[in-house]
């Protein structure tokens, strides 16, 4: 009896839970080991998903999926329990990332096309058997002077519909994620331009999506919220919070059962204080949760340092954001809790 896709889509948005993205390739792994002067190796990006995945509070009342890379879903912990069944154990479902980069796009400098779609139907039929019921893609856009392009948004959107198509013939719920850069160069764009840039983004993956034939109840958006760039900030939380729905509204049917958002760039508290925000003071036709990488894993990644000895300081580090965003999930985080801690 195969799960449908709207239970599986509910399931990820259930009860202020949001999902954690796992999915660092081996280069983007490295990149953050070496903060802490750690060398990546097989077994201390084993260790580390380990630390991450047997925190078992966190796990159980917190993270409803996790997005993992190839290496991950294959991987066992140290005592050989595979991590897909460490995943399913605490109930929280296993998610794959399946796109393999975004890339210089020709004819477009500065701009960056997302690859992977070939030969991704029978990846997608191997991802399934491992036990992933959800998948992501990441379609990349930059801001700059004359970016984004029309010909450079539409390649991303076009990408992004026939991936989502695409996992859901293969029985799994697609991750939507166009990311508007905060961090991209100069990164010194407003908060409009960003809403700008959002919105017109927005517009396009739904109406290729639907040229697609992709059932949006069967699919989660992770988007980036309206912000100005990471150079230029100087929006409040309420400022983010209202242009963020804002362009929700005007672009996401309320037939999508959830959007998690991408961190992307923002630091954990700023992440975790926009999302809150959002859930406190709107009424919304579908739920808003996190889907973060760098903002539920910082702290963590830190406290831990790659010591075995400090494995249970990573693990408290973890909890703590992941409850954070749970409560700003639910709309009921407060900034004192942070000092709580």
């Amino acid at each position: 009896m195969t799960e449908r896709l709207e239970d599986i889509a509910a399931k990820m948005m259930a009860n202020g839970k949001g999902l954690l993205a796992a999915d660092e390739s081996t280069a983007t792994i490295k990149k953050r080991f070496d903060t802490i002067n750690l060398v990546s190796t097989e077994e201390a990006r084993r260790d580390y998903r380990e630390m991450l995945f047997r925190t078992d509070e966190a796990m159980k009342t917190c993270i409803s999926g996790v997005i993992l890379y190839e290496e991950t879903l294959y991987q066992k912990a140290a005592d050989g329990t595979p991590f897909v069944d460490i995943l399913k154990a605490a109930g929280s479902i296993p998610g794959i990332k399946v796109d393999t980069g975004a890339k210089p796009m020709a004819g477009f400098p500065g701009e960056t096309v997302t690859e992977g779609l070939d030969g991704l139907a029978d990846r997608l039929a191997a991802y399934y058997k491992a036990g992933a019921r959800f998948a992501k893609w990441r379609g990349v856009i930059a801001i700059a002077d004359g970016l984004p392009t029309w010909g450079s948004i539409k390649a991303n959107s076009q990408a992004l519909a026939r991936y989502a198509a695409l996992c859901q013939q293969a029985g799994i719920v697609p991750i939507v994620e166009p990311e508007v850069l905060m961090d991209g160069a100069p990164a010194n764009h407003t908060i409009d331009r960003c809403a700008e840039v959002t919105e017109w983004v927005l517009r396009t993956v739904f109406t290729d999506l639907y040229d697609a034939r992709v059932s949006l109840e069967g699919m989660i958006l992770k988007p980036n919220m309206v912000i100005d760039g990471k150079n230029a900030r100087r929006a409040s939380v309420e400022e983010v919070a209202e242009k963020t729905v804002k362009v929700l509204k005007a672009t996401v049917p309320s037939a999508v059962p959830g959007i998690a958002f991408l961190s992307g760039g923002q630091s954990s508290k700023e992440a975790t204080a926009h999302l809150s925000a959002m859930n406190a003071g709107y009424d919304l036709p579908w739920g808003l949760t996190y889907s973060y990488g760098r903002a539920l894993q910082e702290d963590a990644l830190n406290a831990w340092g790659g010591k075995p000895e400090n494995i249970a300081a990573g693990q408290r580090a973890f909890l703590h954001r992941a409850k954070m965003n749970t409560l700003a999930a639910k709309g009921s985080w407060k900034k004192d809790l942070e000092k709580a801690a």
